[in-house]
């Protein structure tokens, strides 16, 4: 079994307390990851802040040249070393204003997805080590506590943050502890439906937690939804705010108020507030005090706020505007495509191409996007539902075409599903578009809100298998184990695009039921990919080469890779064995379920060795369903099962990670040899 973790310890100054934790780290030697961007010597502040003690050391005059250098940093470690960028320049502020004020570790800053917290870790003994960050050996892509103590909770998916700083919270108060919560959350992760039970939950539950509600108008692509609207026309005004403060603590002091009568007090506060400013707060509506709009990119001034609402009890929110990308004008101006640019030229905003302008196949998300659209125009009845991800998976091709058709329902898997089934039982056909790694989110939506009632719906799993530097939390290795057991499902992964093109063709024709399409990010290899739709046979796959006395049985795109060893093994064997080479047979499954039983009956008579190759995990997918196929059928055969193993796997290229889970075509033809 792979060892994907070890530990190490980090030193801090005489006074500063130790740490531990974990890298995702193979047992390997570490190479030198970072790529240099010249002599930062230059830096006047972040030189001198290892820690952020160090940094509350400083004076609060001197935090904005702090946040100018941190922008900085940030900015020419990603033009070089790629990750996400306008999310985290554009909360520099309230991260400095944070562990500014706030006595981090001890207390507890739980960032929600973590797309914005690179200045976190620059500023949290990870300067030294931020070049490494997202690639294989280096830094985790998104805060984990087995990286630092600073890293309070995991945070790879939208709208956690507020549940579980609400349980740290309440552990501290249940456990005596003197600490403070604080729960940072973005307009775009507050439309998931989490954030809202989590809300909920912290307004009848004894706390005195922080929500701080980074507002910035974006998710990856604009935010979308009711809150939005809400959150746009909430003003509050700073100064009644300030004065309201201030009484409160007299009449804590004179003995007048006290925690009994004070939810009453702001219930009669919040009327009068309602009726001389014309405006309902949804916030102090549930007894949770309520702070701003103030201005996020304004360090001194978050400083003030922070200072001065961070030792009153009882839940609060401070709601801040941000700007995404901000300080770099290129993300500024479009803090969708710098959400995650790649690289670029620091100086001139650029954004490098690494094709070197060579043609290339399209992205699977492409082929999908383009597809979709065709098919819209030949079917009036499809329409396009997406979790707040239309240019994640390219339906903001449909959206631009046929605007009416598509529905961004913001970050919200299991309503994505459900209002796709309530589109489905009244007649529409609609593709549902959810990463992988999301659709675990909507796990219970499918089964009672779309299998039990056969709904003709296609649910496309983008970003299926192993997806790279996003680590972790973001691989799609579930799907397949967790969708075959339930019934109803068509389960399906194309090979190559044009076979996606023809499996939402198929999807989509009458009586298909609920059909799921499986595909990786990134490019597959086919680059004229265009091809006149074809129906598939629901349930068959196909064979692609003949062979003898081994059998390889490939499911998706990761079915290239086993044609590729499939080469090498038997090159390999010529050269070895010129007298008796071996011949591998290879069979496309293209279907998990139903799997197809009349070719497992052929390769249970034909082959002794079998072979199975799926980017999902080993434990429930492809290798599994032929394992109980075989045992029922009583096939006396080898089977060697590929596929992701049963770990979390750490981040990486895809080509190294394979490498890593021996699911390239080098690792898979050893096996066959």
């Amino acid at each position: 079994m792979l060892n994907f973790a070890y530990s190490f310890e980090v030193s801090r100054d005489n006074n500063a307390r130790k740490s531990t934790g974990s890298f995702p780290f193979f047992q390997a030697d570490v190479p030198d990851l970072c790529q240099s961007m010249g002599d930062k010597s230059e830096y006047k502040y972040l030189t001198r802040i290892d820690y952020p003690e160090n940094l509350r050391k400083l004076e609060v005059e001197e935090l904005p040249a702090v946040c100018d250098e941190l922008r900085r940093d940030i900015i020419e470690e990603l033009s070089i070393n790629p990750g996400h960028l306008a999310s985290s320049l554009g909360v520099v502020e309230l991260t400095v204003a944070l562990h500014y004020v706030f006595d981090t570790p001890n207390d507890r800053i739980v960032w929600d997805v973590g797309h914005q917290a690179y200045g976190h870790k620059i500023l949290t003994g990870r300067r030294d080590k931020f070049c490494t960050n997202r690639k294989f050996n280096g830094l985790k892509p998104f805060p984990h506590p087995d990286e630092s103590e600073y890293d309070t909770f995991c945070c790879g998916h939208a709208s956690n943050s507020i549940s579980a700083a609400l349980g740290m919270a309440v552990a501290a108060k249940l456990k005596g502890e003197k600490r403070k919560v604080v729960a940072v959350i973005g307009d775009g992760a507050l439309s998931g439906g989490l954030a809202f039970e989590g809300i909920n939950n912290t307004a009848s539950t004894p706390n005195d937690m922080l929500i701080v509600l980074n507002d910035n108008n974006m998710s990856i692509d604009n935010s979308v939804g009711g809150m939005r609207q809400y959150l746009l026309q909430l003003t509050t005004n700073s100064t009644y705010n300030n004065i309201r403060y201030k009484i409160s603590r007299k009449l804590f002091d004179w003995g007048i108020l006290n925690e009994k009568r004070r939810k009453g007090i702001i219930r009669f506060n919040n009327s009068v507030k309602s009726v001389l400013t014309r405006q309902q707060n949804i916030f102090e509506g549930m007894d949770i005090r309520y702070f701003g709009p103030t201005e996020g990119n304004d360090v001194v001034e978050l400083v003030r706020t922070l200072t001065a609402i961070k030792d009153m009890q009882g839940p609060k929110i401070l709601h801040i505007h941000t700007k995404k990308g901000k300080g770099y004008a290129p993300a500024e101006e479009n803090a969708t495509v710098w959400h995650a640019p790649g690289k670029f030229d620091y100086e001139s905003g650029e954004r490098l191409d690494s094709n070197d302008g060579k043609p290339c196949p399209p992205k699977f998300q492409d082929v999908f996007g383009h597809t979709l659209l065709e098919l819209a125009q030949q079917n009036p009845n499809i329409v396009g539902v997406t979790p707040a991800m239309p240019t994640g998976c390219s339906m903001n091709i449909m959206m631009n075409a046929l605007p009416t058709r598509v529905f961004d329902v913001g970050i919200a898997e299991g309503h994505a599903v459900t209002f796709s089934g309530g589109l489905a039982k009244d007649g529409l056909m609609p593709f549902c578009n959810i990463y992988s790694s999301f659709m675990q989110r909507a796990y219970d939506n499918i089964i009672h809100d779309a299998a039990t009632m056969r709904l003709n719906m296609v649910l496309c799993l983008d970003r299926a298998g192993l997806v790279g530097e996003d680590g972790s939390t973001h691989h799609g290795a579930y799907d397949l184990a967790f969708l075959r057991p339930i019934p109803n499902l068509t389960i399906a992964s194309p090979l190559n695009e044009p076979e996606l093109r023809n499996m939402m063709y198929t999807a989509q024709l009458p009586e298909k039921g609920t059909f799921v399409i499986r595909y990786p990010r990134g490019s597959g290899n086919t680059v004229d990919w265009k091809c006149d739709f074809e129906e598939l046979p629901v349930g068959k796959g196909r064979k692609l080469k003949e062979g003898e006395g081994i059998a390889v049985l490939s499911l998706g795109p990761i079915g290239i890779e086993a044609q590729k060893a499939i080469a090498i093994a038997e090159l390999e064997s010529l050269r070895a064995h010129p007298e008796a080479p071996l011949n591998i047979a290879h069979y496309d499954m293209r279907f998990l379920k139903p799997i197809d039983e009349d070719l497992l009956h052929e390769v249970g008579r034909s082959f002794k060795k079998v072979v199975t190759v799926e980017d999902g995990s080993l434990a429930g997918g492809l290798g599994s369903a032929v394992l109980e196929f075989f045992a029922e059928h009583g096939y006396q055969i080898e089977v060697k099962r590929i596929g992701i193993p049963d770990e979390f796997v750490t981040h990486g290229t895809v080509a190294e990670l394979r490498h890593a889970c021996h699911m390239d075509a080098k690792s898979i033809a050893e096996i066959l040899s």
